[in-house]
């Protein structure tokens, strides 16, 4: 994604500066005056990915986009990784007997998954917050930043009321697939743009199938069981907020789907043009 240009989109960006703002004394004020240690994991994960942002800001390039988007396939290599040794645990340590039921999903809480949830939150803090220091986003909607901030929302509260963790754990299974839009990204800011190569076409390959494995087809799952159980939820603000936020993803991943598909088009149409 281009940097937008120098005193435009500024509305936007206020706007978003200003919720992140909001959330970071949030965090802070339940860290600090409601003694939630374990959501230092968060500051934790902020940190982190700054301090990684920094090492390749100073030893690779100091392109903002490239650095930030490095980091990004940082994150997605650590989350997937991450998201993977907690389910195989689980899956080993208690069998997959029940381990999706309703009252596993919403009320319990995973080995590892916490922690894991709250290091995500913080990288997407500090990618909301680098994209609008560098203004790498566009439009008067900028589509990145809203899905950082309903990412935020969803986690943070989640994490605050300690219930549906498995829930967001399992969404987190899309960072598999953000692996190769990272790559790819990173591949043609490095110039390789040889449609042709069996690297590229591997890449390709292995973007669509994570795209349906890990991206598409998950996320129409988790809503659907959602919608299903939704007799079993409490009243509160749990369903209503799952909901919301998985009709944003679904949406997003929809439009990401037809992104995909248009700079496939254009790379096959260029390797035929040469």
């Amino acid at each position: 994604m281009a940097r937008a240009p120098q005193g435009q989109n500024k509305a936007p960006g206020a706007f978003f500066l200003a919720t992140l703002l909001l959330w970071m004394i949030s965090v802070l004020f339940e860290i600090v005056f409601n003694k939630r240690r374990e959501l230092l994991s968060v500051v934790g994960g902020f940190c982190f990915y700054q301090f990684a942002n920094w090492v390749i800001r100073s030893w690779v390039s100091k392109d903002p986009l490239l650095v930030n988007t490095c980091v990004s396939l940082l994150h997605s290599s650590i989350t997937s990784a991450s998201v993977i040794f907690i389910l195989v645990n689980e899956l080993i340590r208690m069998g997959s007997n029940g381990m999706f039921e309703h009252s596993k999903l919403v009320g319990n809480t995973w080995p590892w998954a916490y922690p894991a949830l709250c290091f995500s939150c913080g990288y997407f803090a500090y990618d909301q917050w680098d994209m609008l220091h560098y203004r790498l986003y566009s439009g008067w909607i900028p589509s990145i930043l809203v899905h950082h901030l309903l990412l935020l929302v969803c986690f943070t509260l989640a994490l605050y009321r300690n219930v549906t963790i498995n829930y967001l754990i399992l969404t987190l299974i899309c960072e598999l697939h953000s692996i190769f839009l990272h790559t790819r990204k990173v591949r043609r800011m490095a110039g390789i743009r040889d449609a042709k190569s069996k690297a590229v076409k591997a890449e390709w390959v292995l973007s669509w199938i994570t795209f349906i494995v890990a991206r598409f087809a998950p996320h129409i799952l988790i809503t659907i069981k959602l919608i299903r159980d939704s007799p079993r939820f409490e009243k509160g603000v749990e369903l209503p907020l799952a909901l919301f936020g998985m009709g944003g993803m679904n949406l997003l991943n929809t439009f990401l789907g037809i992104d995909l598909f248009r700079a496939y088009r254009r790379e096959k149409s260029s390797q035929h043009h040469e």
